[in-house]
């Protein structure tokens, strides 16, 4: 499993996987989860996809896309202004220049390839060491996203527990809850699966 970081000048670089992460994004988020996206020709696409984020894609021995997640400052516009509002107006939620938002996180659990026998897909494995890596690589020390329950019980497993910030609300059909984690040496070295390879790791390495 090999992860992929895409800069914001970069996207011209990869619209067919840019492509297929939008597709992947509708299978997973209207097909599987039920959520209330916006689809429109199999893909899911929103606001903030203009806002020239950065993207992780964790990429299958077959070059198909099975995991992704957008990356934008945390000082937005982002989804947790817009989905997490109070927290800002309360102050709770209190971006810094190291902090930077990861949101549209998504996997393909139902891929063969990564079914190793540990509790945890390596495909899951694979996209929460790359942000961690990627973030750490562009200088940025914690993550602060938006989440279902069900990917906050999963981060926990993983050895990578979110801290929240505020209680978990219903968002739609979905219980959400807004937290920060750590992007640091130890958190990466806690999550990285045995197979994991991305295009970016002599950054780390280096830094």
């Amino acid at each position: 499993m090999r992860a992929l970081a895409i800069p914001a000048d970069a996207h011209d670089d990869f619209p067919d996987l840019i492509d297929s992460m939008h597709r992947l994004r509708a299978r997973i988020f209207k097909g599987r989860l039920g959520w209330d996206v916006v689809t429109q020709g199999g893909r899911e696409t929103d606001e903030f996809d203009d806002l020239k984020p950065a993207y992780i894609l964790a990429i299958s021995s077959a070059s198909t896309v099975v995991g992704c997640a957008r990356l934008l400052p945390a000082s937005g516009p982002n989804m947790i202004e817009a989905l997490f509002p109070d927290l800002v107006r309360s102050g709770v939620f209190k971006p810094h220049p190291a902090m930077i938002e990861s949101s549209r996180f998504c996997v393909d659990t139902s891929l063969d390839e990564g079914r190793a026998g540990g509790s945890l897909h390596d495909a899951t494995l694979t996209m929460f060491t790359a942000i961690i890596e990627w973030s750490m690589a562009n200088g940025y020390r914690e993550i602060v996203t938006g989440t279902d329950l069900r990917i906050e019980r999963l981060l926990k497993r993983a050895g990578w527990p979110m801290r929240r910030i505020g209680e978990p609300r219903r968002i739609g059909g979905t219980m959400a809850v807004a937290g920060s984690l750590s992007a640091d040496r130890a958190s990466f070295e806690r999550v990285r699966p045995a197979s994991y390879r991305s295009s970016f790791c002599h950054q780390l390495r280096a830094a």
